[in-house]
């Protein structure tokens, strides 16, 4: 709580300095507001947990009562000569009593002075637990606490993919609902429709912009093993159900709007193709091009609900 007086030049401060709980010298001091007894601050607050009075005097006061001591009182106290806490490890150091916590944290006798191992293990130690410390036992200690927090996250994670699994299935069931009413409900169906769309919307601006820097990379015709992957990554990265089967579709010539339909046609309208807005297919050679992305494309060369475009190599 206090500076024991002891560990002060001379052994005599003055009485003002002094804690009349702890009978040391004031650390960390505050006042009472109304008879500006002064103690310090732990003393103060463990003797009102018990009872609310000044310790002095006696008069009620409670935590709201208490205020920092004046200058001039922080002043004579910081002008004291003091020891170091870690005098008996052998440190001489005698200074100013608001120097004390800034020679603490580097006092070289400090037991407690953080150490780096030279062993290699890489931990950091106090100083004097470095004589028990050894490096295999620490770096297993370490291997089986990062193995329960894996075990903790792994379970957190399964926890999650439930509370998904079940949240996608109501969201299915509410689409199922939206779609049945679409059938019967012309006012229902336009808001299905929008739904949709912002779905799309939402979708397409979470994925990264892309370059596509030679097109004549494009594999107009790829193979199941090829549309497999890309369809895997497109459902990985959220693309809605409803358009998922149509996009993939769409990933072969045949199914190309009349501007891209030949490989002729394809040469001649290169120059064109530089103005679509792609989105790149996470970590896939391939790109998107969605409706909502190119208002201003021609119908020559788009396609409901979009176009997926693989690529042997040339996307940024």
């Amino acid at each position: 709580m206090g500076f024991e007086v002891v560990r002060f030049e001379g052994g005599n401060v003055d009485e003002e300095l002094i804690c009349p709980i702890c009978s040391q010298v004031l650390e960390e001091p505050v006042q009472v507001v109304t008879c500006e007894h002064a103690f310090c601050q732990a003393c103060i607050h463990e003797w009102l947990s018990r009872q609310p009075t000044c310790p002095v005097d006696r008069q009620s006061i409670t935590t709201a009562n208490l205020r920092s001591v004046p200058r001039i009182l922080r002043n004579l106290l910081s002008r004291l000569n003091i020891t170091c806490d870690n005098a008996m490890y052998g440190c001489n150091q005698v200074l100013k009593l608001d120097a004390l916590q800034s020679h603490l944290d580097e006092c070289e006798h400090n037991p407690k002075r953080p150490i780096g191992c030279e062993n290699g293990c890489g931990f950091v130690i106090p100083k004097d637990e470095f004589k028990d410390h050894n490096c295999v036992r620490e770096l297993r200690t370490l291997c089986h606490q990062q193995q329960q927090k894996l075990t903790e996250l792994k379970t957190e994670v399964a926890d999650q993919n439930i509370t998904i699994n079940e949240l996608k299935r109501e969201l299915n069931l509410i689409k199922d609902f939206m779609r049945a009413m679409r059938v019967s409900n012309p006012a229902m169906r336009a808001i299905a429709d929008q739904m949709e769309r912002d779905e799309v919307l939402r979708w397409s601006n979470s994925l990264p912009r892309a370059r596509v820097t030679r097109w004549g990379g494009m594999i107009s015709t790829p193979d199941d093993s090829l549309q497999m992957m890309v369809k895997r990554a497109l459902s990985e990265s959220g693309c809605p159900p409803h358009i998922i089967e149509d996009l993939m579709e769409n990933c072969h010539e045949r199914r190309w709007p009349r501007g891209l339909s030949s490989l002729e046609t394809r040469q001649n309208n290169r120059r064109i193709y530089d103005n679509y807005v792609c989105r790149r297919v996470p970590n896939k050679q391939a790109v998107l091009v969605l409706p909502c992305d190119n208002s201003h494309m021609s119908e020559d060369v788009m396609v409901e609900p979009g176009l997926v475009m693989i690529f042997a190599h040339g996307i940024e």
